[in-house]
């Protein structure tokens, strides 16, 4: 079975007394999901606000692949799937809250 679709992706980055926030949303068609990701430049280091964007913006990416895990998990067990062992978790490194 052949199968082609277009999901949607936007991603807005905000700085603020060295802290970059970013959102991702996106959009499949039939479901919207957004992730969110922080950044925070600690006082004694250089402001590199390409550091910030890159860094908020990946752990925004991280946050949204949970969310899209979790619901393909929900959806497979709405179909009759078997139960995954997996529970979906932050990468390890990446502190908890971000």
């Amino acid at each position: 079975m052949s199968h082609t679709s277009e999901w949607k992706v936007r991603l807005y980055l905000f700085e603020e007394d060295q802290t970059t926030k970013a959102r991702l949303e996106l959009d499949t068609g039939t479901s919207k999901l957004t992730g969110h990701g922080t950044a925070r430049c600690a006082p004694q280091d250089t402001d590199v606000p390409e550091i910030g964007d890159e860094l908020a913006a990946a752990r925004a990416m991280e946050n949204l692949a949970l969310q899209l895990k979790r619901t393909a998990y929900g959806d497979m067990q709405a179909v009759g799937a078997p139960s995954l062992q997996e529970s979906p978790k932050p990468y390890a490194g990446w502190p908890a809250g971000d």
